[in-house]
């Protein structure tokens, strides 16, 4: 799956060299970020306009329509993280009202599909890392700060500081008992 600059989103293969997909086309928001879900059957791409757009990946047409695409964010959406099969997602980025980390049902309409927001993050979130076993979020911002989140109970466990700049990275290792951050200085 890539993702460019001028927001065009295709899917290869690879043992060919033409694309199978064109999810989006030149012309949209810049791409942020894209995953595809653990089961490999949707896909999910964040952009510069704060929207989440997924697509089940299974197409036939040659330029399917996403079956959602939500405006998470008031200024961008800059990552995102499937949790559990997919129905729930969470989100980071940058809002007006600062809530930069949210969490959202998949399954229900968009004007209820918002499940929880997290104020945090001056100047927004650039980094999501979701942790299955422990059922934690950890998020990343651009003034270096980390912040740990129970999504059970929708609450910031812990925060602190961990950079003088934005970071740009988060890693989980396999067995959930580190993490490794990354920043732009």
């Amino acid at each position: 799956l890539t993702g460019a600059q001028d927001g065009s989103v295709r899917m290869f293969e690879w043992t060919r060299p033409q694309q199978l997909v064109c999810f989006q086309q030149a012309g949209n928001a810049r791409v942020t970020r894209m995953y595809f879900n653990s089961q490999g059957n949707k896909c999910g791409v964040a952009d510069g306009e704060g929207f989440l757009s997924i697509w089940q990946v299974n197409q036939t047409t040659s330029n399917p329509k996403p079956y959602l695409n939500w405006q998470c964010h008031s200024k961008t959406t800059s990552d995102f993280a499937f949790i559990t099969s997919s129905s729930l997602v969470a989100t980071s980025g940058q809002s007006n009202d600062n809530r930069n980390v949210c969490l959202w049902d998949t399954l229900v309409s968009s004007a209820n599909s918002l499940i929880h927001a997290f104020t945090c993050h001056d100047h927004g979130a650039t980094v999501l890392q979701y942790a299955p076993k422990h059922q934690l979020l950890i998020s990343g911002g651009r003034k270096g700060y980390i912040y740990i989140f129970d999504i059970r109970q929708r609450q910031i466990l812990y925060t602190f500081h961990a950079h003088e700049s934005a970071v740009k990275a988060l890693a989980l290792d396999p067995c959930e008992d580190y993490f490794v951050t990354g920043s732009a200085e």
